[in-house]
């Protein structure tokens, strides 16, 4: 009995190493706005979470946000794709953290630092487009290494 248990254990952990792709996370799901993520960094997955998908659309809202970082930040870009039916139609990218750059509070920090945020976060939107659509996000640092990665779903049937 033990040596079938035994085996069962390393076959699930076989699997779980053979997987490339990180389960589908739900933000939120409300009345009429639903918003999950993906992480596509296939060596790390982080945690995200908001208190009510209805304050996203009051500009400033609160988040929980946690992940070990895989690589040091002492510059940080971020990069953004608006995403519909398969074809980017917007990209916006920005400097987060660098020199006179120093927007974040995790700037500076190191590898294997543990990043976790909770507080308010300002979009700077006065509302979520209605449709269904992927925004891909993509943070990398000096090195041009994926610090982090994800591509959100947002279904948002709200007309406003």
């Amino acid at each position: 009995m033990k040596t079938s248990n035994a085996l069962v254990l390393i076959l699930v952990l076989l699997y779980i190493n053979a997987s490339t792709e990180w389960p589908t996370h739900t933000v939120c799901k409300e009345d009429n706005l639903e918003i999950y993520y993906k992480s596509c960094d296939p060596k790390q997955d982080f945690a995200l979470s908001i208190d009510k998908c209805s304050d996203i659309a009051t500009h400033t809202f609160n988040i929980k946000a946690s992940t070990i970082l895989g690589h040091s930040i002492k510059e940080l870009y971020i990069k953004l794709n608006l995403i519909i039916n398969g074809k980017t139609v917007l990209t916006y990218s920005e400097t987060l953290c660098g020199l006179g750059h120093a927007k974040l509070i995790f700037c500076g920090m190191q590898k294997g630092d543990r990043l976790y945020y909770e507080g308010p976060v300002t979009l700077g939107i006065k509302e979520i487009p209605q449709g269904d659509y992927t925004i891909s996000a993509k943070l990398t640092n000096e090195d041009h290494v994926t610090v982090a990665c994800a591509d959100f779903t947002i279904k948002n049937y709200l007309d406003y």
